[in-house]
């Protein structure tokens, strides 16, 4: 009796990795291809001095989700004076922003980006950057301040803390005054009292004198 040979298990599972291998293979391309092979590099200006980029896929438009590596290079109008090389760093909370960390002094710039990674790419265009003048610092009221906080302060003027005195009432008069008319005034009437006295003793003797005469 003949008997058929089985179907090798293994042979089977080569066959279906192989079939993967090569799915994979086909897809990785046709995902590369659809981003394509060079990124789109727009300068857009700057910001406090910051170059200012936006970088994408070059086909589709699409955000680079890997690190870009770039070099930014600046020159003024004159070539006098170079920048850089500086490097993008990703802005925060953008998929496709990036600027530079450094920042452009004041003036005329020619700006040039020169991606490598992860695919190649170039972008350049002229920036001003302007001259911010510095805040003016807040002017402290010196002169005011000072003059405000004596006016409570100061004495108030004699004249006004005591009431005015009434031109009708009569000065008081001075105490040695009244005191010495007193004492002329008692001895005045003490001396008269005296003679008084004298006088009626001097007539009271006369009268008694002249009863004891009669009699004898």
């Amino acid at each position: 009796m003949r008997t058929r040979p089985a179907f090798p298990v293994r042979s089977g599972l080569g066959f279906l990795f192989l079939f993967l291998a090569q799915a994979l293979a086909v897809a990785v391309p046709i995902e590369a291809q659809a981003h394509g092979d060079t990124v789109k590099v727009v300068v857009t200006g700057q910001r406090e001095g910051h170059v200012t980029t936006e970088i994408t896929w070059e086909n589709d438009g699409d955000a680079i989700d890997e690190a870009v590596a770039a070099t930014v290079n600046s020159t003024s109008p004159d070539g006098s004076r170079t920048m850089g090389p500086w490097r993008l760093v990703r802005d925060a909370g953008s998929r496709t922003g990036w600027s530079t960390a450094e920042v452009l002094p004041p003036g005329t710039w020619k700006v040039s980006v020169d991606v490598g990674f992860p695919s190649l790419g170039h972008g350049e265009k002229e920036i001003a950057v302007p001259v911010v003048d510095p805040a003016p610092s807040a002017a402290t009221p010196s002169a005011a301040a000072p003059t405000a906080s004596a006016s409570p302060s100061s004495p108030a003027p004699s004249g006004a803390s005591a009431p005015p005195v009434s031109s009708g009432s009569p000065a008081p008069a001075p105490a040695g005054e009244g005191e010495g008319e007193g004492t002329d005034r008692t001895v005045w009437w003490t001396t008269a009292g005296v003679a008084v006295i004298a006088l009626a003793g001097a007539g009271g003797g006369v009268l008694l004198r002249r009863a004891r005469a009669r009699k004898r």
